[in-house]
């Protein structure tokens, strides 16, 4: 990078500004964008950690950069970073690049506002609640209550402590001394939030009890009743029940209406993690998956998974009328929340939840649904199924291919480094390490899915 003089500041400089907007706008079509979802491009510039901290030139100086600098600095970043909007990345639940969905994250971002109060949000509290009003729709609630969260380990965080506090109630002041031994019921397959939800939360993990899953990964509703009654028989008491629809490794969807059938006959808070296959929902075909999902108390969905709304983009659904997000989180703080107000203060919704900034997430999936319309979104989800099933038919025509493979961390290796392709994978119970294909980028299509089979017969052609 050549040297020039140094840009301290572009305050009070509005041309500057625009200029290095555009430039970096620029820089981001042309090198996230264009290169980063084209196919003949590579999905990664694999570096060694020491030797990409001096390819970025990381440390931080007291002295400020020229714009040319910073220019050049933006594209290095893009350069080595990981393109997760590439056809071939299936790597993690997220992929692929909405320009829609890209559109209303810029915005968000260059508004740069928090969704905490109407005063300050009105735009995104009034939109906030229209999408999540939709969604709840789709779960089949009339009525109900939800937010968007950071993440959906934060939603289902947050549904283990309402279920607690709906149940004691004076654990919010006294804290765990209100509370008896807790159990918390979710199966073996389920997301490990879930764990970390009841440590967080000052359960334990002790408390959380791992129901038997089938060979598919399903929950056995079954064994959630021996699992209930040994809990009573142990003296704790039982009052959540976490079912996954779309589990992480094996995309299973639990059997919601036999689990909700349990939950009603002991009095337990059914949440029903859809992280992953939430956005079934929108599929007429598909959709009988979650059959029984209206039956439960809370609901967790990431459209920013399946549907490709852009990070994060995590929805909390509740069936609760009771305005019990904010009798369990509200803390009333008078410099935001003050009762005498111009306007309607329950449009004020930053007391729902723990966070004081909240960040805008409904805008990219509020602007993608707007563009594609639930059709299109719809097509999305039955075209991710069709892949799949075609990547299961062309797996069974190949010699040297199993569902279950162990040579899954070297042909890794050599893909990242290659970076024609990104997968992830992992072990699975008594299973070895195998890849985790995940059929959701938008614009994939099926010579996406040969080049992938293509690619692994190539890279581990001398395995």
């Amino acid at each position: 990078m050549a040297d020039s003089k140094p840009l301290r500041t572009l305050d009070g400089d509005p041309v500057a500004v625009e200029a290095l907007l555009r430039d970096v706008f620029g820089i981001v079509v042309d090198e996230a964008i264009r290169k980063g979802t084209n196919a003949s491009e590579k999905v990664c510039e694999w570096k060694e950690p020491e030797e990409l901290k001096q390819l970025l030139d990381l440390e931080l100086q007291s002295q400020g950069e020229s714009r040319e600098r910073i220019l050049e600095r933006c594209r290095a970043v893009i350069h080595y970073s990981v393109k997760t909007g590439h056809p071939r990345f299936f790597n993690q639940l997220f992929s692929g690049l909405d320009p829609h969905a890209l559109a209303g994250r810029i915005i968000t971002e260059s508004l740069n506002t928090s969704q905490y109060t109407y005063e300050i949000a009105p735009v995104f509290v009034l939109m906030e609640e229209e999408v999540l009003k939709k969604l709840r729709a789709l779960v089949g609630w009339n009525t109900g209550d939800g937010v968007f969260c950071p993440g959906g380990s934060i939603s289902n965080m947050y549904a283990i402590n309402l279920a607690r506090f709906q149940r004691y109630p004076d654990c919010k002041q006294r804290g765990l001394r209100a509370l008896p031994p807790l159990a918390l019921f979710t199966s073996k397959e389920c997301h490990y939030s879930i764990t970390k939800g009841a440590a967080f939360l000052g359960l334990g993990t002790d408390s959380v009890r791992v129901v038997k899953a089938d060979e598919r990964g399903k929950m056995i509703p079954e064994d959630l009743e021996r699992q209930i009654s040994l809990a009573e028989a142990e003296g704790s008491v039982p009052f959540l029940v976490s079912a996954t629809s779309g589990t992480t490794v094996l995309g299973a969807f639990d059997p919601l209406d036999a689990i909700a059938d349990v939950c009603q006959r002991h009095g337990l808070w059914l949440h029903v993690d859809a992280a992953w296959g939430g956005s079934v929902l929108l599929s007429r075909t598909h959709r009988h998956l979650l059959d029984g999902i209206q039956r439960a108390d809370s609901v967790a969905w990431n459209p920013h998974k399946l549907l490709a709304a852009g990070l994060q983009c995590s929805a909390l659904l509740l069936r609760d009328t009771s305005n019990l997000l904010k009798r369990c989180h509200g803390s009333q703080a008078s410099y935001l929340f003050q009762q005498d107000k111009f306007y309607n203060v329950a449009l004020d919704t930053g007391d729902k939840v723990v966070q004081c900034g909240r960040r805008v997430d409904c805008l990219k999936l509020w602007l993608m649904w707007k563009a594609q319309g639930g059709q299109g979104l719809e097509w999305r989800i039955d075209q991710a199924f069709a892949l799949t099933r075609y990547l299961v038919e062309e797996i069974k025509k190949r010699e040297g291919f199993e569902l279950v493979m162990e040579v899954a961390p070297v042909l890794k290796e050599r893909m990242v480094k290659k970076g024609t392709m990104m997968i992830g994978y992992q072990p699975h119970g008594t299973r070895a390490n195998f890849f985790r294909m995940v059929v959701a980028n938008p614009i994939l299509v099926q010579a996406d899915i040969d080049f992938l089979l293509g690619e692994l017969e190539r890279l581990g052609q001398d395995l």
